[in-house]
């Protein structure tokens, strides 16, 4: 039985450990914190969102982009310090352009594949992860947004998703808590919500039960991989930080495969492999409101919501808590929670809720692991045994279960003496920074 090493137990690893087990393999999954789901999987918007897979690879967004610039409460935010890896992943970003409509259409696609398969790991593990299964509604408040977000929904159409155009009189009805006027919106009914963070929680623990095993506290140093095997390095203790070295002894293990699901490190890991996989890491910013009283219960919203204009999105998390997230801030690896970013999101639920006390507010930032062309980087290394699930950007509670899939399918070919065909599974092959499967994969010595 094929011993798997994966890197990092946010949602990405721990489903990956999850479709690996249940094709047979031994699994080892390590991770820097002491416990799973610390980082950009602890609490996000909550929003598993096919009716989100629009990449942001435009013109319009880059036009946005310059013009938010110098505006602190813009929902796109950039420190414009130098910084090669930003402005080469801005590059990389802009040259991804002509790909925007193929990659829209691709990323619905797999959105909607992954929906039904993280539904059924959480029927068979028992995982209550405050599901709500009420869809999604997108909110316009002039004609000239709604019009740019008509050829958004044909493109989402084209992908395979159901999504209604709603007039206010019927978001209104759909939502009776929401208040203010609305030019227009839209609406998918099979669109979710669910808290990532008891998700990934309670999958670790079933993978935990089925022989899994999980190596907190732990910095990878290292990671060799040739024809024999992988071999891996770590300290143990606690950091902040996959640069700063630990207090332990090194300790190494030898393994059939490496798996990096490590979200913004898989970059710094990726390079000691040779292999580059242009990860940014772009700061988003939530609140968790805690509503303790019966009017703010009544007061909050049931159904999901993306306010197109400010970027901010919502979910109910069981009955006393409303998770509001949003904005994008490209300010490296720093993960400070600003005042000045938080209060937009406060100022927004206030405006819209008003009977929503939210002196008790629990503001929370994440690094969301971002590729150039708005896809999950799933590829084989350019080592024998490597291989990577990382890159999600904005979309990783949505799309984990089946890229989780799409890796498992690599390790499993990768270990038959034949060549077989395998569709590509993310981007175009001239998506630049990215280094996807092709049509064919040479698979003729073992992993």
């Amino acid at each position: 039985m094929a011993h798997i090493a994966i890197i990092g137990a946010g949602i990405t690893g721990v489903t990956t450990a999850d479709a690996l087990l249940s094709r047979g393999y031994r699994v080892s999954v390590f991770d820097k914190h002491r416990y799973p789901a610390m980082e950009t999987s602890f609490a996000n918007g909550g929003q598993l969102s096919a009716s989100n897979a629009e990449v942001w690879n435009s013109t319009a967004t880059v036009v946005k982009g310059l013009r938010w610039m110098f505006n602190r409460n813009a929902p796109l935010l950039m420190n414009p310090a130098p910084s090669w890896h930003k402005y080469s992943w801005m590059a990389d970003f802009v040259r991804n352009i002509p790909n925007y409509r193929a990659n829209t259409i691709a990323t619905t696609k797999l959105a909607i594949a992954a929906r039904q398969q993280l539904f059924d790991i959480a029927e068979r593990e028992k995982i209550d992860f405050d599901l709500e299964r009420r869809g999604i509604l997108h909110i316009y408040h002039d004609k000239k947004s709604f019009d740019a977000g008509v050829a958004v929904n044909a493109l989402l159409k084209e992908g395979g998703l159901e999504r209604f155009v709603v007039t206010p009189d019927e978001i209104r009805a759909i939502e009776p808590a929401l208040r203010g006027s609305y030019y227009g919106g839209f609406f998918t009914p099979s669109d979710s919500t669910g808290d990532i963070h008891k998700f990934t929680r309670g999958l670790a623990a079933a993978c935990l039960r089925r022989g899994a095993r999980f190596v907190h506290d732990a910095q990878v140093s290292s990671i060799d991989a040739t024809l024999e095997g992988s071999t891996l390095s770590w300290f143990s203790g606690s950091s902040d930080s996959h640069e700063t070295p630990l207090r332990g002894s090194e300790q190494t293990e030898r393994f059939d495969s490496v798996i990096i699901c490590a979200g913004t490190a898989s970059r710094a890991l990726a390079a000691k492999l040779g292999d580059r996989v242009n990860i940014y890491p772009v700061k988003g910013y939530s609140i968790t409101v805690h509503l303790k009283d019966a009017e703010s219960q009544s007061s909050a919203p049931n159904v999901s919501l993306l306010d197109e204009a400010a970027k901010i999105v919502t979910s109910r998390l069981g009955p006393d808590r409303f998770r509001v997230a949003g904005t994008a801030e490209f300010n490296g690896f720093n993960r400070d929670i600003r005042a000045d970013r938080i209060r937009p999101l406060l100022d927004w639920t206030r405006r819209n809720f008003e009977g929503i006390e939210t002196s008790d507010s629990v503001p929370w930032s994440g690094l969301r692991p971002m590729m150039p062309n708005m896809m999950p980087h799933v590829s084989t290394g350019a080592r024998p045994g490597v291989f990577y699930n990382t890159g999600h950007g904005h979309l990783g509670w949505t799309l984990s279960a089946a890229t989780a899939q799409l890796v498992a399918d690599l390790v499993d070919a990768a270990r038959l003496p034949r060549e077989i065909p395998l569709a590509p599974l993310a981007a175009p092959a001239n998506d630049v920074g990215n280094r996807e499967v092709g049509v064919k994969c040479k698979v003729g010595t073992p992993a």
